[in-house]
């Protein structure tokens, strides 16, 4: 489990344990205690978002993967990718900690990579498996066995889907998100917005 996970799950058994003490604790007569309807509503509301907190670190993880299978994979996208991964790194980060994103969502390729960037979990230096009879190709490293298509350009829409698809989950984590990380759920889904821009023109380049 992931820092970001146990942090989440630390959140939910820590409100968790709370409600139970408050359960344990004897009433006037001696008898236990129930939670109030406001002990119980904290513990539901501390639940929903360490699990939507969860849920958005762990997609902005998978897509950093499919980052890094794809630059394993096709090392010659490096410098269109490089800085895009950068950004990236940085979002998850920041969702994790609840911070801010760096502001990095449509910086040109050859743009510096944020100082908050984690260590990279795969060498895009790295050449991946050759591809298969089926046009893809295994990366080699990722804990998800992320394919990568063989062809550049189709690599490069697979890349703008898996955006795609993470800006829709963080768009609709907004409406039950608490306010300050909705703020950065919403600036983040606009870096992604202008990354998916970013790939699909270079997809037809």
């Amino acid at each position: 489990m992931t820092t970001t996970g146990r942090r989440a799950v630390l959140v939910a058994g820590a409100a968790a344990g709370a409600a139970a003490l408050a359960g344990c604790t004897s009433a006037p007569d001696g008898q236990p205690r129930r939670p109030t309807a406001a002990e119980r509503e904290a513990e539901r509301v501390a639940r929903a978002e360490a699990a939507l907190r969860l849920r958005s670190v762990t997609a902005a993880r998978s897509l950093l993967e499919r980052y890094d299978a794809t630059l394993a994979a096709h090392p010659a996208l490096a410098p269109r990718l490089t800085p895009l991964r950068g950004a990236v790194a940085a979002h998850a980060k920041a969702l994790g900690e609840g911070g801010t994103a760096s502001p990095a969502p449509g910086r040109a390729p050859g743009a510096g990579v944020s100082a908050a960037e984690p260590a990279r979990t795969t060498d895009p230096a790295t050449p991946a498996a050759s591809g298969s009879a089926s046009g893809s190709a295994n990366p080699v490293a990722s804990p998800g066995a992320v394919r990568v298509a063989a062809d550049p350009r189709a690599a490069l829409r697979e890349l703008a889907a898996a955006e795609r698809s993470t800006v829709d989950g963080h768009a609709a984590a907004l409406l039950t998100a608490p306010p300050e990380y909705a703020r950065l759920l919403a600036s983040v889904a606009a870096a992604g917005a202008a990354h998916t821009y970013l790939l699909t023109e270079g997809a037809r380049a």
